[in-house]
């Protein structure tokens, strides 16, 4: 958000994008790999119960670079299928003593 206003007097808009887990080549080893049931599971119990596509990632980048996200400035756009949400809220939420 500072370097939003920061960069306005050249005028750029700053934005970002944080993907969750992203079927790649990586994402695909790891889901496979010794931590990948763990990250199945966060999948699963998300709340669109799939992980994301790189040009799902690529269609935000789009919107934030095209004229039609020209009034988008100092945002993050947290892209990850409801993950985080489902660990503050839902059933991955870590259990309270």
């Amino acid at each position: 958000m500072a370097e939003a206003v920061r960069w306005d007097k050249r005028g750029a808009r700053i934005n970002a994008i944080s993907p969750g887990i992203v079927i790649t080549p990586l994402a695909k080893d790891e889901l496979t790999g010794p931590r990948g049931e763990g990250y199945r599971h966060m999948i699963e119990l998300c709340p669109v119960g799939r992980a994301g596509s790189p040009d799902e990632v690529g269609s935000v980048g789009a919107l934030l670079m095209g004229q039609d996200g020209a009034f988008i400035t100092g945002s993050d756009f947290l892209m990850d299928g409801g993950v985080t949400a489902a660990y503050w809220y839902g059933e991955l939420a870590p259990t309270k003593p």
